[in-house]
């Protein structure tokens, strides 16, 4: 993978540039002899764990209508409970963005010290967020962006593209020599800009190896629009060499689609990372071969930089002072050779 590669290679050799940066910038010495810190590198780890002023949490997400999400609401919970000096204030889930607007609404009227906020819909909560911002709240926002840079203090996601990226990758690895091969894919809400970026980043890692998607369907991240939506691919399709699923929750439909149809020729890689697709992969027994983790540890994360901001303190490991304005976590596949190693990061669909 030419292009790929080379990306691989500039971003090692940026790397090491800024290392080496840091290790001046931390490593200055007098004409004394004696290491000088030129940077101030805000607060400690341990100064970050032990206990501060109370802070109260705000957090709201869409209704856990799946796996995924179920376990985005699960893991903030656990986050905030992690912490003796965190109050967390949950509003109830839900899919209605007007809803969410009116539980972020009280949230500000409360006084909150901070917000954590995946929205249902990003460019509809983001001027409650700006609000919430101009009163001073912080917001930290997770997973659906918003559409202005002044609606967040900082902004956790999963990559999206890079999704599509390492499960390109994965396919033309197993594929590569195959330049004719049927390449499906499933995707999740077609409306939504994550889906985009992940048939994006699907579509240029196949080009990079030659390869295309030959048949695409959309589904809506659920099992009923998995299966749904792999009945009508296979049968518009006899022959395919692998498909790509992008969520592991409506992953258990298109397996049940694929059982139906006693099609087997074909290999699977899945999305997001679920306990049942790590299982199916560890055993071996089915189509399914890989999947592609999307963090459900992202609000967790967005607590943790919560407490940290609303705090004034800053993120310990890294030299500069700051909790950073954007953090994009990474997209692993997981294989057959590596699964015990993300296991404990899977989530239940």
């Amino acid at each position: 993978m030419r292009s790929l590669r080379k990306a691989g290679a500039r971003t090692f050799v940026a790397g090491i540039v800024a290392l080496t940066a840091v290790g001046l910038l931390a490593g200055c010495t007098d004409n004394g002899g004696d290491s000088e810190n030129v940077v101030d590198q805000g607060t400690t780890s341990d100064e970050n764990q032990a206990s501060g002023d109370t802070v109260t949490i705000g957090f709201s997400g869409p209704a856990a209508d799946h796996g995924w999400l179920g376990a985005i609401n699960s893991g903030a919970q656990a986050a905030a409970d992690s912490f003796d000096d965190v109050e967390l204030k949950i509003a109830e889930g839900t899919n209605d963005a007007s809803a969410q607007i009116a539980a972020v609404e009280t949230f500000i009227n409360d006084k909150v010290d901070a917000i954590v906020l995946l929205p249902t819909d990003g460019a509809a909560l983001t001027e409650v967020a700006i609000k919430a911002m101009q009163a001073g709240i912080p917001v930290i926002n997770v997973d659906r962006e918003f559409s202005s840079p002044f609606a967040a203090r900082s902004t956790i996601l999963g990559d999206n593209y890079g999704m599509g990226v390492s499960a390109g990758t994965y396919i033309c690895e197993q594929l590569g020599d195959k330049p004719d091969a049927i390449v499906a894919e499933i995707a999740g809400i077609d409306s939504l800009p994550l889906t985009q970026d992940r048939s994006k980043g699907f579509a240029d890692a196949l080009d990079d190896c030659g390869l295309e998607v030959s048949a695409r369907v959309a589904a809506d991240f659920t099992v009923q629009g998995g299966e749904a939506a792999a009945s009508q691919l296979l049968s518009a399709n006899p022959h395919i060499d692998a498909i790509w699923n992008h969520d592991d929750d409506q992953g258990v439909g298109v397996l049940a689609a694929i059982d139906a149809a006693g099609r087997n020729e074909f290999f699977m890689m899945g999305g997001a990372g679920s306990k049942n697709a790590m299982d199916a992969i560890k055993a071996d027994d089915s189509v399914l071969k890989a999947t592609v983790i999307y963090p459900s540890t992202q609000a967790a994360d967005g607590i943790a930089l919560a407490r940290l901001i609303a705090q004034s303190k800053t993120l310990s490991d890294i030299v500069t002072p700051s909790v950073p304005n954007r953090i994009v976590l990474d997209a692993p596949v997981v294989t057959k050779e590596n699964v015990d190693q993300y296991y404990d990061l899977a989530f239940e669909s």
